[in-house]
């Protein structure tokens, strides 16, 4: 287990809509693992299980079956203190300022983390990092979409976490929000955190990360290396577009 950050076991998950229907089945049987200090993308059609699966481990829910393993053995009490997440749909507290809400999280992260580091020393190089240290005394009202990605960015990790979950951190941005959320995405790969990012833009997969996971219909189709996936293609496009028609599956990325 030393190589790998998280390792999961036949996940099985299911949901129950409706009182008097039979619950339907999210997860089946999902197995993969995340090697430490690697970026790791998370990627499949609406509906394949990638949220889900991302709640299970963050224990939001849990699964009806299956195992989560963290590296070291650690409990999940011990391993969420080392993990940062960005959802799809974050929430901010919009009458905070960027300094404000990044000082919310900072107080909420671990003990050892605030008795070790300066909050102000911290959220000024993560400002930095993610190019709002100007914006640091506006009111989250006040700042744009792409604004809003980038302190969810920093919320994220300003409490130096292991590993970082980011749930489609560049939607709905423009293409130069996207570029410079890359850049951001590129310096923290830089420190060899251990990332899962889960998206539908293959062109980002393809451009940030090392490894590659397809979950398809609530089971885990691929797991391994990024560059092995696409070696007989040019891009991760392409490679994706054969694999869904080896599979005869009509995926809706």
């Amino acid at each position: 287990m030393s190589h790998n950050i998280i390792e999961i076991n036949n996940l099985k998950k299911s949901f129950k809509s409706d009182f008097y229907k039979k619950p339907t089945l999210s997860l089946k049987n999902i197995s993969f693992v995340i090697p430490k200090g690697k970026f790791v993308g998370l990627i499949g059609p609406n509906g394949a299980g990638k949220t889900t699966t991302i709640k299970c481990l963050l224990e939001f829910i849990f699964p009806d079956s299956g195992e989560i393993k963290f590296h070291d053995n650690m409990t999940f009490v011990q391993f969420k203190k080392g993990v940062g997440y960005l959802p799809e749909r974050p929430f901010f507290q919009e009458f905070l300022t960027g300094q404000e809400f990044l000082k919310l999280h900072w107080d909420l992260s671990a003990d050892d983390v605030k008795k070790n580091h300066s909050f102000n020393d911290r959220a000024e190089k993560v400002l930095d990092m993610v190019k709002l240290s100007h914006a640091k005394d506006k009111k989250l009202k006040d700042y744009s979409k792409g604004m809003l990605q980038r302190i969810g960015i920093a919320q994220s990790i300003i409490a130096f976490p292991e590993f970082l979950i980011l749930d489609e951190p560049m939607s709905g941005l423009d293409p130069d929000g996207r570029i410079l959320i890359k850049d951001i995405l590129k310096d923290l790969k830089k420190e060899k955190i251990s990332v899962l990012m889960s998206s539908h833009l293959l062109e980002d997969i393809d451009e940030l990360c090392d490894d590659l996971i397809i979950i398809h219909q609530g089971e885990c189709l691929y797991n391994g290396s990024l560059p092995d996936f696409k070696k007989n293609y040019s891009n991760l496009s392409e490679a994706y577009k054969a694999f869904k028609g080896q599979l005869q599956v009509n995926y809706n990325v």
